[in-house]
């Protein structure tokens, strides 16, 4: 999922890439930067969504873990035969909510300052083509979208990495098959 979710941002800053280069004059193409915009921001949302998303399962998977380590209740859906002794499981738990909770904390934050700002900087791309903004103001929040989606990409990047590979650990201690979350 972690590599499908990285072909989906690495699209979504192509396809933002391309829109401001055709605005800047960079490119030519048969659909003007309006018609582009309108196209990359909706699979923007779309891309950022299963990110969001994504990251806000992981940790819940780890959590519910953890959760169910502590309670001893309900052993047998991480274990055909539970141990007597859980501490061993508890420690790496822990950790793994940890890991998956800064997961989250580092890249949601940036997940919906890149909405935010891409929503202002399309509805006043509108307001710039009835003559209601100037120009400025439109570039302006656009270069803020861009560098807030640059930064979250690469962050976004690292912790799908890191998300993927606690999600690989958690599979292998609790030998949970590939195809089963």
């Amino acid at each position: 999922m972690a590599y499908l979710l990285r072909v989906l941002i690495f699209l979504m800053v192509i396809g933002i890439s391309l829109t401001a280069g055709v605005a800047l004059g960079w490119f030519e193409l048969s659909y003007s930067h309006i018609h582009l915009a309108i196209i990359t921001f909706i699979y923007t949302i779309f891309a950022q969504a299963f990110v969001m998303f994504y990251f806000i399962g992981v940790a819940r998977l780890m959590n519910n873990i953890y959760s169910v380590l502590q309670s001893k209740a309900n052993l047998t859906e991480l274990f055909d035969n539970p141990p007597e002794d859980l501490e061993p499981y508890k420690k790496k738990a822990i950790k793994f909510v940890q890991d998956a909770d800064r997961c989250k904390r580092q890249t949601i934050p940036w997940t919906m300052l890149m909405l935010v700002l891409g929503s202002i900087a399309f509805l006043l791309g509108g307001a710039h083509d009835t003559n209601l903004v100037s120009k400025v103001v439109h570039s302006g929040v656009v270069y803020g979208f861009m560098a807030a989606m640059f930064i979250g990409f690469f962050r976004q990047w690292h912790y799908l990495k890191v998300s993927h590979i606690a999600l690989r650990k958690v599979k292998a201690l609790f030998e949970i098959p590939d195809g089963q979350m």
